[in-house]
């Protein structure tokens, strides 16, 4: 991940030690968590980290693919298509009714790739237009705080 974060495409900058330390150890606790390792021998190539989410319009479950890298020395060697291919073969084994990822405006390479296989930006309709991907921070970086019901009688 490190790898990832360093790349333009990641950020450029490296992660903080906090989450090297504890990212595996926090990953190996989502239950429907999924993560592809792509190896060359005995060297991390790419990686694939992904999220089982749910479809309220399909009442399915879907894949929501959180993180692609192929690190620069295996770029261009179809890395990206099998683990794509392999998380695809997961996600319908769980009944999934479909993949789902965000990728940057200016990550044209990613976006080639996801096109050819098959990804599309979503749109319901031409009138309302394409989906954006937005966020809001909800804590500090470093902060780790107790997880609390969110549901709550008003």
């Amino acid at each position: 991940m490190s790898a990832y974060a360093l790349d333009p495409m990641g950020g450029g900058r490296d992660l903080p030690e906090r989450v090297k330390t504890q990212l595996v150890e926090r990953l190996a606790q989502v239950p429907t968590a999924l993560s592809v390792l792509a190896f060359a021998g005995a060297e991390p190539a790419g990686l694939i980290n992904c999220f089982e989410g749910f479809s309220t319009f399909q009442c399915q479950p879907l894949m929501n693919i959180h993180d692609v890298t192929v690190l620069p020395a295996y770029r261009g060697r179809g890395l990206s298509r099998r683990m794509l291919a392999l998380v695809e073969e997961c996600a319908r084994e769980r009944g999934c009714c479909k993949l789902t990822l965000e990728v940057l405006e200016g990550n044209k390479t990613a976006q080639q790739a996801y096109r050819k296989f098959g990804f599309a930006g979503y749109e319901l309709s031409p009138a309302t237009g394409r989906a954006l991907f937005w966020e809001k921070p909800l804590m500090s970086s470093g902060a780790n705080v107790e997880r609390k019901n969110p549901i709550k009688d008003y």
